[in-house]
């Protein structure tokens, strides 16, 4: 999928319907991550937010993906503060496009769940890189530095 168009898609979301034709003509971070309110994924949120305005100010747009509900979504978004909108993707639409699906272990159990990934697109929205199996820990920094590459 590098280097290729990455599907049109239409998703519920905070804020307005997530869709990939309306956001094309600046670059855009996707990132996916397992569920809204667990502690990696608040860690990664935060980390996001924080470094919000130096993505906004590189031109690129960030959104957060889960197959949370819309509503679970508000709720993090407004306990964490975030500037940026949560994409629901309850049918894994967007997952199953980008394949971040993968069985994991909770627990000494396996579970189907989202591999944390992040992606970004430029501003045709063509996939230009991608991370899998992120350690949360300075990586929407590492983001940050490519986007700024763009």
């Amino acid at each position: 999928m590098l280097g290729k168009p990455v599907p049109d898609l239409s998703l519920p979301a905070t804020g307005q319907p997530f869709e990939f034709s309306a956001l094309r003509g600046k670059p855009l971070v996707l990132y996916f991550y397992p569920k809204d309110s667990t502690p990696g994924c608040t860690t990664e949120a935060q980390q996001f937010r924080d470094l919000y305005p130096q993505f906004r100010r590189s031109g690129c747009r960030v959104f957060g993906v889960s197959r949370d509900s819309v509503k679970s979504h508000e709720n993090f978004k407004a306990k964490l503060n975030l500037p940026f909108e949560l994409v629901s993707d309850p049918d894994e639409v967007a997952c199953a496009a980008f394949g971040v699906i993968k069985m994991k272990n909770m627990y000494g159990k396996k579970v189907r769940g989202i591999e944390r990934s992040t992606f970004v697109l430029d501003a045709d929205g063509v996939l230009r890189r991608e991370w899998r199996g992120v350690k949360v820990p300075g990586h929407a920094q590492e983001v940050l530095d490519f986007v700024k590459e763009l």
